[in-house]
């Protein structure tokens, strides 16, 4: 138990604050390690609720924006976004050639990894040939195949040279996927090149342990290099209930929730207790369709399941307005967008088109993750029930979360699932990864575009993109791009939706970003 909790008044909800008090009898919990602490004043131990269990911890596999929040405690890139620009972290300075090939780095001298090793020139060149390696999975590896070498000038400096001008490289490096890990942890506690669940950074934690389905553990680091966080030790417990995880924070349990129920958001605002931060995101949630699916590939079909569907209605009455609904294939706030167009709620419309299309009462499977959007189960069941209601069939499951991504993240098979709920939140915001999900090069399992759609035009419009430097030039390919994609309609686009997270008003300095991410590193306590 975080002891910044003891002694907080429960306003709400306290009959389940009792009951959460009461399972966690019988939960999993880590012992307080008092060899962890700096000497910094630091508190036992800072909790977080999270809705996802892990499905990997290497830098390079990552997926998910809430994993990649655990391995960003430990594991750190070269550069960071800070007020919308491209700044040093463990590069000092970044150099580009005029022509956009070359990019020199000189790194921070002194820092460590957590094993002892140093964080060097070579370190950095066996790391991004690491994630442009075709034989290692990098689900969102796309960026950095620009890459044409990396070489180590000396110790502290590193040139890399891209065969082709890329306006996204530089914060593509900012992405968890180019998180610096020491060379030799690699083949050590276990790990191995192609499974790497050991990471061996040089953040200001180190990864100490995890219990499947239960909890992860990162502890302070001593010789962390720079701004030392205050709490000795932080606990990520898997809480897949967004109720539950209420509870928990509720009855001093947790320090921070993430997801919380969208019903009881105001309720939570009126709670002097706590604190909620509805944070701006980039993430699209969508239903992605199977393009291969002989149904499905007709785009007559695609349009009218998207018709059939109610998102005003849903936003509502499911999401209690913590969402905007989709006009274009991204989110307004990423560069490149331009508003395409609606989908109208027209019942009429899409019983006519399925018919005209031959698939009037045919049957689908709608898989749906639990926890890991705002509402995501509710939102599915929501939209079958629309999709029921203009004749089809469809199944609804569930799994938990490493399971789903394996499921949808492979390559076509009789296993492939007709229909899945997903998010997209580019790492930077900018259209380019955006779009990522719209390219054959990134179908399953090379990538996440889990709709296994492409078209040439708009292949020809994103490859031009990816090369041109006029940000004008740039803007309008990506708005041509979306409005094909809006008319063919590879999925039944939704909508884009608030990043909600409360915390205990014992604890302060806690943040989110644009790209739907908590940044609690450096929390400490209120007074």
């Amino acid at each position: 138990m975080s002891t910044t909790a003891r002694g907080r008044t429960v306003r709400i909800r306290a009959f389940a604050a009792v009951v959460a008090a009461g399972l966690l009898l019988g939960a999993c919990s880590f012992s307080e390690d008092p060899a962890a602490s700096s000497g910094d004043g630091g508190s036992s131990s800072f909790s977080i609720a999270i809705g996802v269990d892990p499905d990997t911890f290497d830098p390079a596999g990552q997926t998910t924006t809430t994993v990649q929040n655990i391995v960003d405690y430990s594991v750190e890139t070269l550069v960071k976004i800070e007020d919308g620009k491209v700044v040093g972290l463990l590069a000092d300075t970044i150099q580009t050639s005029p022509d956009g090939l070359t990019i020199d780095l000189t790194l921070r001298k002194g820092v460590k990894f957590h094993d002892g090793t140093p964080f060097n020139a070579e370190a950095v060149v066996f790391n991004l040939k690491r994630i442009t390696d075709p034989n290692l999975t990098v689900p969102l590896g796309a960026p950095f195949e620009v890459i044409k070498s990396v070489t180590a000038k000396d110790e502290s400096s590193v040139q890399i040279v891209l065969n082709r001008p890329s306006p996204g490289f530089l914060s593509a490096l900012s992405v968890t996927t180019a998180g610096m890990i020491s060379p030799a942890s690699v083949t050590a506690d276990g790990n191995t090149n192609d499974n790497y669940q050991h990471p061996v950074g040089t953040g200001p934690y180190t990864f100490t342990d995890y219990v499947a389905g239960q909890s992860v553990k990162v502890t302070k680091f001593a010789d962390y290099w720079g701004e030392k966080p205050y709490y000795d030790a932080v606990e990520f417990r898997v809480v897949p209930e967004a109720a539950t995880r209420e509870s928990l924070l509720l009855a001093g349990q947790v320090d921070m929730i993430i997801l919380p129920p969208v019903s009881d958001i105001e309720a939570l605002q009126n709670n002097s207790a706590v604190k909620v931060i509805l944070g701006e995101s980039d993430r699209s949630i969508f239903i992605a369709l199977d393009n291969n699916d002989a149904r499905l590939s007709n785009p007559r079909v695609r349009q009218a399941l998207n018709y059939a569907v109610d998102k005003d209605a849903i936003i509502k009455s499911v999401l209690f307005g913590a969402a905007q609904p989709m006009d274009a294939p991204m989110a307004s706030s990423l560069f490149g967008y331009c508003s395409t167009g609606t989908y109208p709620y027209d019942p009429d419309r899409a019983r006519q088109m399925l018919a005209q299309a031959g698939v009037a009462g045919a049957t689908f499977d709608l898989l749906t993750p639990s926890g890991r959007y705002v509402q995501d189960q509710q939102a599915s069941e929501a939209v079958a029930g629309y999709l029921r209601e203009v004749g089809l069939t469809v199944n609804v499951s569930t799994s938990d979360f490493p399971s789903f991504l394996a499921r949808v993240n492979a390559a076509p098979s009789p296993n492939t699932v007709d229909m899945h709920l997903l998010g997209w939140a580019p790492a930077y915001l900018d259209a380019d990864m955006q779009m990522q999900m719209f390219r054959k090069a990134t179908h399953p399992p090379a990538g996440l575009g889990t709709a296994f759609y492409t078209d040439p035009k708009v292949e020809e419009l994103l490859a031009q993109a990816d090369t041109e430097v006029d940000q004008d030039a740039r803007k309008q390919m990506y708005c041509d791009a979306s409005k094909i994609i809006w008319d063919q309609a590879p999925w039944i686009f939704l909508w884009t939706q608030s990043f909600p997270v409360v915390h205990s008003t014992d604890v302060t300095g806690i943040t989110t970003t644009p790209t739907e991410k908590f940044d609690a590193i450096h929390a400490r306590p209120a007074s």
